[in-house]
């Protein structure tokens, strides 16, 4: 492959360029992005071809790689280290108790506090101490598109905010945030992430039990943990008709949702979501649930 240099800062601003061979992703290293340039044009210098990864499944929290599921073996992590060149590598054997910690293990090299990018956003974490919620990307998109295509400036609670997966797009793409994290580590986290990408103005982050500090009234509610349906009427008293909930869980709950809302005095249409599979045969659920 052949390069140019550029700062990583200043990728956007050269996507379109007439030289940039777009058929390739750069190689990005620190500051510095080694953009792949067409046959043809001038070039700084030339990197070999990098062959397909067929390995252990991973994903990239700033320069440190993650892996979830069975504790992975001596060789699989051998093939990350030579396909990505993280700064650590590190195992997450399983998220505990209503705070969603991690409980962790380093692999290779050096693990800590990250800088993670994401869809124009950026995260502070330390993923040995926090959850990230990596594979919920494109749901965490589909929450920022309903605010920017016809719901600017409503109030959202976000009940299981974290380190700010749903409060940051959200807020960015103009709504008012109620964030709401349980977790003191994860709120200094969430409290940082909003200052990082300048959103004071449009969230209020309070740290505590979600279910005991809902206020006002809410035009949407997320309610991103699984055991979500087991809280649902501490939400009944912050909602109208109209309002939206979006209640995550661990394979389809209409039912119970429905009986419980019922139960409330509303009725509501709720739509199934299917965010990724959680494990063979069961699915990671979002119900849509827009009140009556």
């Amino acid at each position: 492959m052949r390069a140019r240099a550029v700062r990583t800062d200043q990728l956007a601003a050269i996507r379109d360029a007439d030289w940039v061979d777009v058929t390739r992703r750069p190689y990005v290293k620190g500051e510095t992005a080694w953009v792949p340039v067409k046959k043809g044009f001038s070039f700084e210098r030339e990197f070999p071809d990098r062959h397909a990864y067929s390995g252990r499944g991973f994903f990239m929290l700033g320069d440190v790689a993650v892996i979830h599921g069975t504790r992975p073996v001596a060789q699989e992590v051998d093939e990350i280290v030579s396909f990505r060149h993280p700064r650590g590598i590190l195992w997450i054997e399983a998220i505990t108790d209503v705070t969603r910690t991690p409980e962790t293990e380093c692999l290779w090299g050096e693990v800590g506090e990250v800088c993670h990018r994401e869809s124009g956003y950026t995260y502070h974490l330390d993923p040995r101490n926090v959850m990230f919620a990596q594979g919920n990307r494109d749901e965490k998109m589909r929450m920022a598109r309903l605010i920017r295509e016809g719901q600017k400036d409503c109030r959202v609670a976000d009940m299981f905010a974290g380190i700010g997966y749903f409060t940051i797009p959200m807020a960015g793409s103009g709504a008012r945030v109620h964030a709401m994290e349980i977790n003191p580590v994860a709120f200094e986290y969430l409290k940082r992430n909003i200052a990082e990408n300048g959103l004071e103005e449009r969230v209020e982050a309070v740290c505590g039990d979600c279910s005991t500090l809902l206020s006002g009234d809410y035009d949407r509610v997320i309610m991103g943990h699984f055991d979500a349906v087991k809280i649902l009427p501490a939400v009944f008293s912050y909602v109208h008709a109209g309002s939206v909930l979006h209640v995550h869980s661990i394979g389809a709950a209409t039912d119970v949702i429905r009986n419980c809302i019922e139960g409330a005095g509303f009725s509501a249409s709720i739509h199934v979501h299917k965010v990724k599979k959680y494990r063979p045969h069961t699915w990671h659920i979002v119900q849509d649930v827009t009140l009556a």
